[in-house]
């Protein structure tokens, strides 16, 4: 299966959607659900309070009532799974400093050991000093300990042959897909082939593809995904209600978390548009303005 590149079409499938398909409300109207619960998703963890990606940014969800929380997963040198967004070690700790002659701070080309030598949190604030990058491991434990649930990005996975099945092989260790914890669990990427692999190695694991994708190439995605997830600045009504009307991969209604909403009414928006899920690194502030607005 051939899956044509999207961002080209974006402008133009958002255009079109709007003229031709009906609004989200329309559609809500229709079926007789005129309201829904649009959960709001802590990203990197509530990372506008806390350093992106740390337990302390679990924490810091948990603070604020939040049960949803999205991260990020990669693979050291040495094999070993570790939450962090970008792929080098450089902006979100002291590497540089650490190991100054090992530019360009790649995580791929640092051990476990190494990379637990870093600070992950001054530079954020120095309250966060000593703060560590957390292993998937030691990340999936604070979530559950805090009764969380994980929308799991599988990041760069092109750089990380294998990584999709390591993954599921350590979340089956932590106990995250047997029956109860698996409504928990979301595993997304936007790499089309990592989140098919995903859906192959573990077709009872609920999955999500990153990106705005045609919307005449919905029903292929449909085949691995439940979940579309794009940039709020690239979707419209139509759009959320075209996603909506294809059938994913269990069966139901292809769903839309949209991302990384930081303000009220940008919130409110998108929400009117029948997205099911809100990624903001204010979680606290996207919550209370849906809350307000129902």
């Amino acid at each position: 299966m051939q899956i044509r590149p999207a961002a080209a079409l974006t402008g133009a499938l958002i255009g079109m959607s709007a003229l031709f398909l009906p609004t989200a409300t329309a559609t809500a109207q229709a079926t007789g659900q005129t309201h829904h619960h649009t959960v709001t998703v802590a990203h990197r963890g509530a990372s506008a309070y806390a350093p992106e990606n740390t337990l302390a940014a679990v924490d810091a969800a948990d603070d604020l009532g939040i049960d949803w929380v999205e991260n990020d997963v990669q693979r050291t040198r040495d094999g070993e799974l570790i939450v962090m967004h970008d792929t080098t070690l450089s902006r979100t700790t002291d590497v540089e400093q650490v190991f100054p002659d090992r530019a360009p701070w790649n995580i791929s080309d640092f051990t476990l050991d190494e990379i637990e030598k870093l600070d992950a949190g001054s530079w954020f604030g120095a309250e966060f000093q000593g703060e560590t990058v957390p292993t998937l491991e030691e990340y999936m434990d604070r979530v559950s300990d805090n009764h969380q649930k994980l929308l799991l990005e599988l990041k760069a996975p092109e750089l990380y042959p294998g990584i999709e099945r390591q993954t599921l092989r350590e979340l089956r260790a932590e106990g995250w897909l047997d029956h109860r914890h698996k409504r928990r669990l979301i595993i997304q990427s936007f790499s089309a082939d990592s989140v098919r692999s995903v859906h192959r190695l573990r077709p009872d694991v609920k999955t999500g593809f990153l990106g705005t994708p045609a919307v005449a190439d919905l029903p292929e995605y449909a085949e691995f995904s439940d979940q579309i997830n794009p940039s709020y600045k690239t979707i419209d009504a139509g759009y959320v209600a075209a996603v909506r009307a294809v059938d994913g991969a269990h069966g139901k209604p292809l769903e839309v978390y949209t991302w990384t909403v930081n303000d009220g009414p940008s919130a409110v928006s998108v929400a009117g548009m029948g997205v099911n899920g809100i990624i903001t690194n204010k979680p606290d502030v996207i919550r209370d303005a849906l809350d307000d607005a129902s």
